[in-house]
This record gives structure tokens, sequence and C-alpha cells, in this order.
């Protein structure tokens, strides 16, 4: 696992790939319209046999190199939504809250939509009684 350094003259600040996930899966899941992040089959059996590993990265793959990050986020979004529009607006999220809060530049930003959540019916029906 390769992690981000930083040198200065009183030590050096090291940023690991796990850190950079969670950054990326918060911004993310906060974007109107993504319902879930989800891994593909393969990512979800490896997370399982993985320690220590953090939900809020799961659907997540980012390579950290010296100065620079690439993101691969895999999601769900609601249905109805323009799926072009959320995944842009991801992107932007995502871009803003790494670089902001690590100070790496994002090269890329990858959005792969693995599914789409519907509504229950069940909750449809009881928001229009309620009215």
């Amino acid at each position: 696992m390769e992690n981000n350094r930083t040198d200065s003259s009183i030590g050096s600040v090291r940023i690991a790939d796990e850190v950079v996930e969670v950054i990326a899966g918060m911004a993310a899941s906060e974007v109107e319209g993504v319902a879930e992040m989800s891994g593909s089959f393969v990512g979800d059996i490896a997370n399982m046999f993985s320690r220590g590993k953090n939900a809020s990265s799961k659907g997540i793959k980012v390579e950290v190199g010296e100065n620079e990050a690439t993101v691969d986020l895999f999601l769900g979004v609601e249905y109805g939504v323009s799926i072009p529009s959320v995944a842009q607006k991801v992107q932007e999220a995502v871009k803003d809250a790494i670089e902001g809060m690590t100070g790496l530049a994002v090269l890329e930003i990858n959005v792969h939509i693995q599914g789409i959540t519907f509504k229950n019916a069940s909750d449809s029906k009881e928001t229009n009684k309620e009215n």
C-alpha cells in the first residue's frame, strides 16, 4: 500500500490510502441522488477478508501517488435522477473534498453506476395518505 508523503523542514506527513477513501466516500454519499456505495463482487469478497476496512470506503478504489490521486467510485443512484448530472456532482464533490483536506491533486475520478434504487411503493402510499 502506497502512502502520500510530504516532507518539510521539521518532518514528514503521510496520508494513508484509506483516509482518502473515507474522504471520497463521505463526499460522494452527500450528493443528492446517490443511493448507495457499492463494490464489485470481487471487491466485496476482498473486503470481507480484509481487516479494519471501514464501511465508508466500500465501493471506492483509490490510487495515491506522491502528490496526486486517482479515484474509482462504484455507486447506486436513485430512480428518476439524471445519471450524468449526479455523476458530475459526485466528481466535483469528491475532487473538492480530497484536494481541500489532503492537498493532493486529483487526476481523475471515474464514476461507475452499478445500480438503481427504487423507492418502496408502500412508502409513497403512506406519504399520499398523510397529505
